[in-house]
C-alpha cells in the first residue's frame, strides 16, 4: 500500500511517474500472503478482473485517466528468480490498469549510471526513494527534489526504457 508521501507526490503529480525496480527479490509484508499463494498453484483469472482488482489499481487508473503518464521499468538478472516470476505473471493487472510496464535484463543495463535504490520520479523532480534490505524487507522511504538526484534518476529510467523490452513481449528466462 503507498505511503502518505506517496500518496501526495502522486496525487500533485500533473505529468508523468515512473518507477524503476532494481531488485531481484522484495520481501514486503503486503506481497507476503500473495507470493506464497501463488507459488502453492494459484494464479488470477484475466477474465475475472473482481478477483484481482485492489486500490493500487484503482490510484493507477484514477492516475492514468488524469493524463499522467506511468511507466515503470523492472532490470532483472537472468535467468529470473522465483520472485521476478511471481511479479511477471501478476503484471497484467499493471497494464490493465493503465501502467505501461517493461523489462530490461540486467546484463543490459551495465552501462547504465544507475542510482543505488529503486525509485519513484514524478514531473522528473520530486524522487520517492524506496529503500530495502538485503532480504528484500522495506526499510522505509526517503523524499527529495535534489536536482542532479533528479536528473540522474530521469536520465536513468529514460535510458532503461529505452532499451527495455515491453511487458507482453518478454519471455521468462
Amino acid at each position: 500500500m503507498p505511503s502518505s508521501a506517496f500518496d501526495d507526490l502522486i496525487a500533485n503529480c500533473t505529468r508523468s511517474a515512473v518507477h524503476l525496480e532494481m531488485r531481484d527479490t522484495y520481501a514486503v509484508d503486503y506481497e507476503k500472503g500473495p507470493f506464497a499463494d501463488w507459488k502453492g498453484g494459484f494464479r488470477h483469472d484475466p477474465a475475472d478482473r473482481e478477483s484481482w482488482w485492489r486500490p493500487w489499481l484503482d490510484l493507477m487508473q484514477e492516475t492514468v485517466s488524469r493524463g499522467i503518464v506511468v511507466r515503470r521499468v523492472r532490470i532483472v538478472s537472468e535467468p529470473v528468480s522465483e520472485y521476478t516470476r511471481f511479479l511477471h505473471d501478476g503484471t497484467f493487472t499493471n497494464v490493465a490498469a493503465g501502467e505501461e510496464v517493461r523489462w530490461l535484463p540486467r546484463r543490459r543495463a551495465s552501462d547504465i549510471a544507475l542510482p543505488g535504490n529503486d525509485f519513484w520520479i514524478f514531473d522528473e523532480q520530486w524522487i520517492h526513494w524506496n529503500h530495502f534490505a538485503g532480504d528484500g524487507s522495506s526499510m522505509g522511504e526517503e523524499v527529495t527534489d535534489d536536482p542532479a538526484a533528479a536528473k540522474l534518476c530521469a536520465n536513468a529510467f529514460e535510458t532503461a526504457w529505452s532499451r527495455a523490452t515491453p511487458h507482453d513481449q518478454y519471455e521468462i528466462r
